[in-house]
């Protein structure tokens, strides 16, 4: 597994570590972007996948990267923990994502959980092509100084661990370096194409 993810953040130009010179690893192929073949596909419509899925409530997150060119981000609801031991959580990218490239290049990354009235942060790293950092105030996480947005209830730090294939979508597991969440608080959440907040 670990040698599958070297492999991985080579063939994307990230950096690794090691603790010992390693042997040139042959890189991983690119994926193809087409997902599934004809005949692989359900009779299944997007729209009616889209809307049952919808009723599954989730929290809200934005996963934020330092690279060579700044810091870039985006907003994601797929996220889970995934291991105890080791600390693992994943995340799922669509395959076709121009912010997803700039992170597995840098290796690491911060998931930024939000809160219940960060509906407007969330919504401008949803945007493509904007300068989304644009009046937003962050600091650098304490392991991968990837950027930890100001005010969020929690985080967690993370360096890229695995990369899997899902279809459309990567699914991607990071290994836990660092993480931390205020004592008060309630999440941002999204059901059915809007969102909400616990009611108490």
């Amino acid at each position: 597994m670990a040698a599958t993810a070297v492999r991985y953040l080579r063939s994307v130009g990230a950096a690794t570590t090691a603790d010992q010179p390693q042997p040139p690893l042959e890189a991983l192929p690119r994926p193809d972007l087409r997902a599934v073949r004809d005949d692989e596909r359900l009779p299944v419509d997007p729209a009616e996948f889209r809307r049952v899925l919808g009723h599954f409530a989730s929290g809200v997150t934005v996963v934020t990267a330092h690279d060579a060119d700044g810091p870039t981000g985006f907003a994601c609801q797929s996220f889970a923990s995934l291991s105890l031991d080791p600390p693992l959580i994943a995340f799922m990218v669509a395959r076709t994502s121009t912010t997803w490239p700039r992170i597995a290049r840098a290796g690491a990354f911060c998931v930024n959980i939000l809160g219940a009235e960060q509906g407007a942060l969330c919504r401008g790293f949803a945007v493509s092509g904007a300068d989304k950092f644009a009046g937003v105030a962050y600091a650098d996480a304490p392991a991968t100084g990837s950027p930890l947005l100001d005010s969020v209830p929690a985080w967690v730090d993370c360096r890229v661990h695995a990369v899997h294939t899902g279809g459309d979508h990567l699914i991607v597991v990071g290994r836990v370096e660092a993480l931390g969440a205020a004592e008060e608080g309630e999440p941002l959440l999204f059901h059915r194409g809007v969102f909400g907040r616990f009611s108490r």
